[in-house]
């Protein structure tokens, strides 16, 4: 009987620089599928442009921490060798290793050069507002430390569509880049009239070439790591038509049961359907609207009504697609996209996304191991754990839904034959202290449970039908089970 799977994101925003990374997963490894998680997706690992990227700033996609280049020869996270390493360690362990694919965008050029723009609205991108002139832009990447190892394809501003930064004149702005048949694509996103350019020196998917080459990346990269998928980064900002392509060539060449899952950062669940039926849904995607209900949830304390949770959600609509999180390195405080779930409903918003039957959940190494940086925040492994130990053990079966109150909602999973004592009985209140009456199954006649979260002490009896009445503290979530051994009433 295969156990329920579960993803975790290996890194945040603020992981040391001190090139351990790798070592670090390396280290975790057992431990992780210890808790149930069989799956991690990695930091980018590609070089960045300086030693201390993160990876999202992307300069050379073949130099996985193996040339002097960029002030060392190991990325932020450690070497190429010691990547390989801790990826052979996950698999041992049955652990799939998914890379992040930054594909957007290049940054960190080895030198410049002079062509011509046409500087755009940043606020409407198909807004021209000059005539033609020349600019100085960082687009020359030639890689002179890597020698054509791998790949002798050099990039200059012909493969480019966009840049954000005019040497001559010393100056930033969105520059759209002059030449034949060459515009922004029309298959992005419509945010600012059209989202292609993002940052950097933009990547021009309607050049033949530009697409040759990152296909032959993709292929290389798998290989390489021997990695069991992709994470895209940043897929509304890439022409759609291309990331349909590039999937179907790397699904091609490692197999069908290669993973990928994209970024495609959007409220708006129309746009998601329409993403999806674009990539002949072999893509899944991070379900953005699910995290903003988390979010307003943990802001709004009882004015939220806990019944609406899953209203206009990913994982509501295409729960096949859906790749559920809580908070993610873009999402936690000070970053990009900061909407940093509260520490409050924390533990309630992870029992959300992984006791149900639905969706592929992601655990943020940020709540797990703790966020650094300037203003660190402490791991929540003692709430979190519960809801893993749960998620592997116990939440199996058929789901009822007892979704009756704004404040205080619950559901049970029935729990299979082929899994040992497992079923279990979830009540979450963002208000009082409340309960629910719930049917766990005639079977379970006898039997009492306990709060796997420790929250509540009692000891629930199992009615003659089935049912039986389960508690839970104000604010708080707790998971109802049978225990490892059985207890006294």
């Amino acid at each position: 009987m295969k156990r329920n799977h579960t993803m975790i994101q290996f890194f945040e925003w603020h992981v040391e620089a001190d090139g351990l990374h790798w070592n670090r997963l390396k280290e975790a490894a057992p431990e992780l599928k210890n808790r149930g998680i069989d799956a991690v997706w990695i930091p980018p690992a590609t070089k960045g442009m300086s030693a201390e990227d993160t990876g999202y700033a992307p300069y050379d996609l073949y130099d996985l921490g193996e040339f002097e280049q960029k002030g060392s020869a190991a990325t932020k996270y450690g070497t190429k060798k010691e990547l390989l390493d801790a990826i052979k360690v996950c698999h041992d362990h049955d652990i799939h290793v998914y890379a992040d694919a930054v594909m957007n965008h290049k940054a960190g050029a080895d030198d410049t050069e002079i062509f011509q723009v046409i500087e755009v609205d940043p606020n409407d991108r198909t807004k021209e507002v000059s005539e033609s002139f020349d600019i100085e832009g960082w687009t020359k990447f030639t890689f002179p430390n890597r020698n054509d190892k791998y790949s002798s394809f050099k990039w200059g501003f012909e493969y480019f569509n966009g840049t954000d930064f005019d040497a001559m004149e010393d100056r930033t702005g969105v520059f759209r880049i002059i030449g034949d048949n060459k515009t922004w694509s029309d298959e992005v996103d419509d945010e600012f009239s059209n989202y292609d350019y993002l940052m950097f020196a933009n990547i021009d998917y309607n050049h033949p070439k530009v697409r040759e080459e990152m296909i032959h990346w993709g292929k290389w990269l798998a290989d390489t790591l021997h990695c069991n998928g992709f994470r895209l980064d940043a897929i509304k900002h890439i022409n759609h038509d291309f990331i349909k392509i590039f999937t179907e060539q790397i699904a091609q060449h490692c197999g069908d049961d290669f993973y990928f899952v994209g970024e495609f950062w959007k409220h708006d669940l129309e746009a998601c359907q329409q993403f999806l039926e674009q990539v002949d849904y072999k893509i899944d995607l991070f379900d953005v609207a699910l995290h903003d209900k988390l979010h307003a949830a943990s802001k709004s304390g009882n004015d939220f009504d806990l019944t609406t949770i899953f209203d206009d959600t990913l994982v509501q609509s295409y729960p096949l697609q859906a790749v559920t999180f809580v908070d993610n390195h873009d999402t936690q405080p000070g970053e990009a996209l900061e909407s940093w779930v509260e520490d409050w409903f924390k533990q309630s918003a992870y029992a959300l996304i992984l006791l149900r039957k639905d969706g592929y959940p992601c655990l943020f190494y940020g709540d797990y191991f703790g966020i650094g940086g300037e203003n660190p925040i402490d791991p929540k492994q003692e709430a979190i754990n519960p809801i893993l130990y749960a998620r592997y053990h116990k939440a199996y079966g058929e789901q009822e839904d007892y979704f009756d109150h704004p404040n205080t909602i619950g559901w049970v999973r029935l729990g299979i034959l082929e899994i040992e004592r497992s079923g279990c009985a979830i009540v979450i209140s963002n208000g009082d202290d409340g309960e629910k009456r719930m049917r766990v199954g005639d079977n379970r006649t006898g039997e009492i449970w306990v709060d796997l979260t420790g929250t509540r002490d009692e000891h629930i009896y199992i009615e003659e039908d089935g049912f039986a009445t389960f508690p839970v503290n104000g604010g708080s979530v707790s998971v109802w089970a049978l225990p490892q051994e059985d207890v006294e009433s």
